[in-house]
């Protein structure tokens, strides 16, 4: 077999295991319900409902994740404190906040890892973070959005992508819209590529990162 001593080259796809959740919000629109206590801790069913979302973390082998906090960042340091089952913790308090970009560039000085998912304290949208990931890495996409199918698209607004998948438009709420993918809210972030952008100190990561650089950067959208 003239082939038998020929090389077999696998190319490996890195998976993520690291994740930013952002959890500072003072929730004002909940205060009746959450009173005093960050909107990622409203109880559901007896547990705060960031016991449901770090636990969907753990079903999609995220091991370590780094919490963005600010109001009453104490609630939440002292139920998780630095493990919660097979996930270690860590936390980077806002002083004064600093938006949802803000939030995670300030977060990402304690990524060790290439990329990152990106997630809200406050939402959880159940999609398979492994898929999400390979599909992340065969792109070499400086972000990748998951995309959920929706049926009213002028209540959410929605992101238009090609046949490749890349993000081509933002549009806004449309009272006529129809079917639409919209921001599902979970993301992957190549680290450096955003820490080496000049953004800054304070900046909201949706109006001022990804309706402003999706011409210019490979962002991708994954309808999920």
């Amino acid at each position: 077999n003239p082939g038998r001593h020929s090389p077999v080259i696998i190319k490996q796809i890195v998976m993520i295991y690291e994740a930013v959740i952002l959890a500072g919000g003072m929730g004002t629109r909940l205060k009746d319900i959450v009173p005093d206590k960050p909107k990622p801790m409203a109880d559901i069913n007896g547990r705060p409902f960031l016991e449901y979302l770090l636990s969907y973390l753990a079903g999609n082998s995220v091991s370590r994740i780094i919490f963005s906090v600010g109001f009453r960042a104490d609630i939440i340091i002292s139920h998780f404190k630095n493990r919660y089952k097979n996930i270690d913790i860590e936390y980077v308090i806002e002083e004064t906040p600093l938006g949802t970009g803000g939030g995670i560039a300030n977060a990402l000085g304690k990524v060790t890892g290439s990329d990152v998912f990106i997630l809200n304290g406050d939402t959880l949208f159940n999609v398979d973070l492994k898929k999400m990931a390979r599909f992340h890495k065969s792109k070499e996409a400086f972000l990748t959005m998951a995309l959920k199918k929706n049926e009213n698209g002028s209540r959410y607004g929605s992101v238009i992508i090609d046949e490749t998948f890349q993000i081509k438009a933002f549009r806004e709420k449309e009272p006529d819209a129809g079917n639409a993918l919209i921001n599902g809210g979970i993301y992957i972030l190549a680290k450096e590529k955003f820490l080496q952008e000049n953004l800054p100190e304070k900046f909201s990561f949706e109006k001022d990162f990804l309706e402003k650089y999706f011409l210019k950067k490979r962002f991708y959208g994954l309808p999920l």
